[in-house]
């Protein structure tokens, strides 16, 4: 693989890079309270698109990056190419996953969404643990600016289609109204063809809540990786070159030798980074997933006449309803189905998602 990037958190010196480090790993709640006109909208399930998980698409710097980058991987070809201001970054991301939140959510609800979606911007804010200051606004324009400017050349195959592509991360933004004081408030997305077919084709994956709360960039990537390799299984290692390969990384090995480490050593202390524990020996990077150090594994064995529940659905359930026994609520809600006499559902992820969210709204364990 060749890369050609601008300095970014990997090139920082450790001792830098690690400033701060007595702070918790995670950031503040900054909305603890959510208004309740946008709770419908907060439900949905953050979700990220599978092909931007495996390949590094995004910039991990904080500082604009403007030098193009080339990947190469077991016959795929990605080329990154900024506009003048930059790629996108990692954070940026974050406009995405909110967007394909709001399209799987409207699909398990039997919808068909197409690429355009109207949104308010307060609330992508909310959703992403962002700041809603005057300044979170600005920063979020510029998000969408290099969303919009970054360039991807590639032959990655997304719902079973494998072409050479050009394309932008998003194809529109518009702002469809302004405040007086210059505030948007809604806006106008049109995704990128390659990230809507990944989500029509439920190429997505779901992201724990506390990803917006993880501050290095570095460590997004991190969970990225683990959440696309290591999914609902026990456990995913990986050694430290092909992790640095996956991350975009071309600093030194021993620095990223270092931050990986320090990562290691933060979750021992405070067991901040989401779904998974984890811990590094002889340059081999293990990922455990935390569920299943205490619990069974989220296998739904299909029961007869029943609708069938996958995994991925089950580990959505736990985050609409924190602290209740997932499996019991699926036997409630199987019990439930037989009572109104067995009626088709047009998305039986959707309806199971639904009961346990009224049930923990009803009754709310944490």
């Amino acid at each position: 693989m060749t890369i050609e990037s601008s300095p970014s958190l990997f090139d920082i010196a450790p001792s830098l890079a690690m400033e701060g480090e007595d702070r918790t790993p995670l950031l503040p709640v900054r909305h603890p309270n959510q208004d309740l006109f946008i709770c419908d909208v907060l439900d949905a399930i953050p979700k990220d698109d599978m092909a931007s998980m495996e390949h590094p698409v995004f910039s991990l710097s904080t500082k604009p990056d403007t030098r193009m980058r080339r990947y190469e991987h077991n016959g795929n070809i990605i080329e990154i190419i900024p506009s003048g201001k930059g790629l996108a970054t990692i954070h940026d991301k974050d406009i995405l996953i909110y967007c394909i939140s709001q399209l799987v959510a409207k699909m398990n609800h039997g919808e068909q969404p197409g690429r355009t979606l109207r949104l308010q911007a307060y609330d992508m804010l909310v959703a992403t643990n962002r700041q809603t200051s005057g300044a979170g606004y600005r920063l979020l324009t510029d998000a969408l600016t290099r969303l919009r400017g970054t360039t991807v050349r590639t032959n990655i195959q997304t719902g079973g289609i494998e072409e050479t592509r050009i394309f932008g991360l998003i194809e529109e933004a518009r702002i469809t109204r302004k405040t007086f004081d210059g505030r948007m408030l809604d806006l106008e997305i049109t995704l990128s063809e390659w990230v809507y077919r990944s989500v029509i084709s439920k190429n997505v994956l779901t992201l724990h809540r506390d990803y917006f709360r993880l501050r290095k960039p570095f460590e997004r990537r991190m969970y990225e990786l683990a959440r696309k390799h290591c999914g609902m299984k026990d456990e995913w290692k990986i050694g430290l070159e092909l992790l640095q390969k996956k991350c975009g990384s071309n600093s030194p090995l021993r620095v990223f030798r270092s931050l990986v480490k320090k990562v290691c050593a933060h979750d021992t202390s405070h067991a901040h980074f989401p779904d998974y524990a984890i811990t590094m020996a002889d340059d081999i990077i293990l990922f455990r997933n935390r569920l299943s150090l205490n619990t069974k594994a989220d296998v739904i064995v299909p029961v007869r006449d029943a609708p069938y529940i996958d995994p991925e659905t089950m580990h959505d359930a736990k985050t609409v309803a924190p602290g209740y026994d997932i499996y019991a609520l699926h036997d409630e809600w199987v019990s439930w189905w037989h009572d109104m006499g067995k009626p088709e559902l047009k998305s039986p992820a959707g309806a199971f998602i639904g009961f346990c969210k009224k049930r923990h709204e009803r009754s709310p364990i944490r």
